[in-house]
């Protein structure tokens, strides 16, 4: 598989992704610092969205059904040089299934996810998923 995105930037105005059919516009100037994502937190953003997508996946392949799955991700950004380091998630899975095996969820998120093999070379990474039964 092989994947392609485009991204443009104007002098003095934020930049934009272009992804398929849509535009993820983001900040570059200290204008919008405090209203559109950065590319640390769209970094963040890619990570949660890979953990989310196999949620939906596995939650398939592992007969469970859900109503929300709220995600929460932290990171630390270290300074030299600067990167991304010690990215922590809770996970947390609203459904009416009594018997979801979170241990295999979470492992199978940790082997199959892109995102999350990519980012796991370079930092390192703890979380948990909850259930929250309604």
């Amino acid at each position: 598989m092989n994947y392609q995105i485009q991204a443009s930037s104007v002098s003095n105005e934020d930049a934009v992704i272009h992804i398929k059919q849509s535009d993820i516009g983001f900040g570059t100037t200290a204008q919008t610092v405090d209203t559109l994502p950065n590319p640390a937190e769209l970094f963040l953003g890619s990570f949660a969205a890979c953990m989310l997508k196999n949620v939906e996946r596995f939650s398939e392949m592992m007969k469970f059904t859900f109503s929300k799955t709220p995600l929460d991700v932290q990171a630390t950004r270290l300074e030299n040089p600067p990167r991304m380091d010690n990215i922590r998630y809770q996970l947390t899975i609203y459904s009416g299934d009594a018997n979801i095996n979170t241990t295999l969820l979470q492992k199978n998120i940790e082997k199959f996810g892109t995102i999350y093999n990519t980012v796991k070379v370079a930092c390192a990474i703890s979380g948990t998923i909850t259930i929250n039964h309604v």
